[in-house]
C-alpha cells in the first residue's frame, strides 16, 4: 500500500496542473453544495423556531355560557397534540389591547362595549408542530359548536412552509447537479493525465502489469484529490461563515438570529462525499481509458 501510495503522489507531482486543477474544482463544488446545506440548515432552525412559538386562538361565541366554556376546554384538551389551554376573557384581552396600544389609548377607551370575544389559547405539544398536524387540529377546534372563528397565523405559516419547501428542492437539485459535473470534470482531467501517461502504461502492460497495479495509484491520487478538495471548500467555507455571522451579529443584533455551523457530523459525511466524488472520477476515467 506505501508502495502505491507513493507512486500516487509521485504521479500528482508529475502533472501538477491538471491534479491542482481537480482539487480547486472539488473545492468549489463542495464549497457551493455545503453553503447551499448550511443555508438550509438555519432555514429549518430559524422555521422550527417559529413554529414553536405559534399559538392557536380559538374565539369563542357569545351565545357560549360557562358550561359551553368548560365543556369546550375539556374537548380541545382531550384532542391529540394538544400541550395546554389557557382561557383569555375578553376583559383580559382588551387590558392586554391597551397596554399593547399606549400611543393610541384615545382610538379604544371611549368605546361603549368590549368589542374582543373571549377566546382559548393552545398550545401545541413541540413534536407536533408540523404544518400539517396544525392545520388538522385547527380544523377540529374550528368544528366545536361553541367556537366562532380560529387563527394561528396560517397565510404566512403557509406561505413560509412553502418557501421553505421550494428551497429544499433546489438545494437537493443543485446538490445533483454539481455532483455530476464535478465527476465529469475529475474523470476528464484525469483522463489527460492518463494520456500524458500512455506509453508508460503501455509499457508497464507489456511487461505484464495487470489493470489493478496500473489503477491502485490512480484511485489514490483520487482519494487524496477529493480529501484536500473537501477539505478547502470547508476551510473556505468556515471562513465565510465566520465573516457572515460577525456581520449578522453587528448588524441585527436587536433580532434573534442564531447562525450555526456544521455538525461534525454533517462536516465528516461532506469529507468521505468529497473522497467518494475523487474516487468515482478516476474509477470512470480508468474504466474507460483501459478500455480504450
Amino acid at each position: 500500500m506505501i508502495f502505491f501510495l507513493k507512486r500516487a503522489i509521485k504521479d500528482m507531482a508529475d502533472n501538477t496542473f491538471l491534479h491542482i486543477v481537480t482539487i480547486i474544482t472539488i473545492a468549489l463544488s463542495i464549497l457551493i453544495a455545503s453553503s447551499i446545506g448550511l443555508l438550509f440548515f438555519n432555514a429549518g432552525d430559524v422555521m422550527s423556531t417559529w413554529k414553536k412559538g405559534i399559538r392557536i386562538m380559538a374565539y369563542v361565541s357569545p351565545a357560549a355560557g360557562e358550561q359551553g366554556l368548560l365543556e369546550t376546554r375539556g374537548a380541545m384538551e382531550k384532542m391529540n397534540g394538544v400541550g395546554g389551554v389557557r382561557f383569555i376573557s375578553k376583559e383580559e384581552a382588551l387590558a392586554d389591547l391597551k397596554i399593547q396600544m399606549k400611543r393610541q389609548l384615545s382610538l379604544i377607551e371611549n368605546l361603549d362595549r368590549n368589542p374582543l370575544p373571549d377566546a382559548f389559547e393552545i398550545q401545541m405539544i413541540p413534536t407536533d408542530q408540523t404544518w400539517e398536524r396544525i392545520e388538522t387540529l385547527a380544523a377540529h377546534i374550528q368544528s366545536l359548536p361553541m367556537i366562532d372563528d380560529v387563527e394561528y397565523g396560517q397565510a404566512w405559516l403557509g406561505r413560509l412552509s412553502n418557501i421553505f419547501s421550494l428551497f429544499q428542492f433546489i438545494g437537493i437539485t443543485m446538490g445533483v447537479l454539481f455532483f455530476m459535473v464535478t465527476v465529469f470534470i475529475i474523470s476528464n482531467t484525469i483522463r489527460l493525465a492518463l494520456y500524458s501517461r500512455r506509453e508508460e502504461i503501455e509499457i508497464m502492460r507489456l511487461v505484464g502489469a495487470t489493470d489493478a497495479f496500473i489503477k491502485i495509484p490512480s484511485y489514490f491520487a483520487g482519494l487524496i484529490q477529493g480529501a484536500v478538495g473537501g477539505l478547502l471548500g470547508l476551510i473556505a467555507l468556515y471562513i465565510s461563515y465566520l465573516v457572515i455571522s460577525a456581520n449578522i451579529e453587528k448588524n441585527f443584533s436587536f433580532y434573534v438570529v442564531d447562525i450555526h455551523f456544521l455538525s461534525g457530523k454533517v462536516i465528516l459525511w461532506i469529507l468521505l462525499y468529497s473522497i467518494f466524488v475523487g474516487w468515482l472520477g478516476c474509477f470512470l476515467s480508468l474504466k474507460q481509458f483501459l478500455k480504450n
